[in-house]
């Protein structure tokens, strides 16, 4: 073999070994680097209490969160009827951990209370429409009366808020309810849980009276205590109408030891 391609082999042979030293000597510098610049820097890198921000204003908190050079970032939006729309509602980290400057802050913000929308009771009777009032979240509110050709006694002919409106949780709808073509038409009150005495009182003074009374025993309810009524409240009736009531009465506890 000449000494010319005994010289290009041993080239050929170093070549790999060269290059595999390089690549051993890069790293090598990189993690020297790492070690003696980087990491002191990250460990000796000022640490932060991070304040509790929910309930505050979303621009509020991020001035505060970075002023303490922290980084917020938005989050998810959540409907919460306890913060008002556009405040923190939750943060991660939570408050009082200690972290280093540059931690980023996640921040989740109110949509406001979820809004109930008013369907339409037109054409509903009072006691349908306070079953749906009831499964929605709402409350009636005030009910009159007025002559109508059009819908029968009892009928829903209008509501305020009117059918559409966004309304909050335990709001009142207001109602206009038909009395019929005569005058005299008039919603029974409500005389359940009342004593005997005051349900004559109100129906007397409605132009109503008492009708048939029935006693029922009861231990849980007062004597004389009205337990149900017919026609139920707030239908609508002519006056001198009759209502009939069922009274409780007192348990009769010889004759209960007596069968005993």
């Amino acid at each position: 073999m000449t000494e010319y391609k005994k010289t290009a082999l041993r080239m050929a042979v170093s070549r790999p070994a060269k290059i595999t030293y390089v690549v051993v000597g890069f790293f090598l510098i990189v993690i020297a680097v790492i070690d003696s610049i980087v990491m002191p820097w990250y460990v000796n890198k000022p640490t932060v209490s991070i304040p509790n921000v929910v309930g505050m204003k979303e621009a509020d908190a991020i001035t505060l969160l970075k002023s303490l050079n922290l980084e917020p970032l938005l989050g998810d939006t959540r409907m919460d009827k306890q913060y008002p729309e556009g405040s923190v509602v939750g943060q991660n980290p939570d408050p009082l951990q200690y972290v280093k400057e540059g931690r980023r802050v996640y921040l989740t913000i109110s949509g406001g209370e979820k809004l109930v929308v008013i369907p339409s009771f037109k054409g509903s009777t009072l006691r349908n429409a306070k079953f749906t009032l009831d499964r929605i979240g709402l409350h009636q509110g005030a009910v009159s009366y007025a002559i109508s050709t059009e819908f029968p006694e009892g009928i829903i002919m209008s509501q305020e808020p009117p059918q559409g409106t966004n309304t909050r949780h335990n709001g009142f709808v207001n109602f206009m309810v038909s009395a019929g073509t005569s005058i005299d038409s008039i919603a029974v009150p409500d005389l359940i849980g009342k004593s005997l005495t005051d349900a004559q009182k109100r129906l007397l003074e409605k132009g109503l009276s008492v009708g048939t009374v029935v006693y029922q025993p009861s231990a849980d309810l007062l004597p004389n205590t009205v337990i149900e009524q017919v026609p139920r409240p707030l239908e609508v009736v002519t006056v001198e109408k009759n209502v009939d009531l069922i009274i409780a009465s007192p348990i009769d506890k010889s004759k209960s030891t007596r069968e005993n």
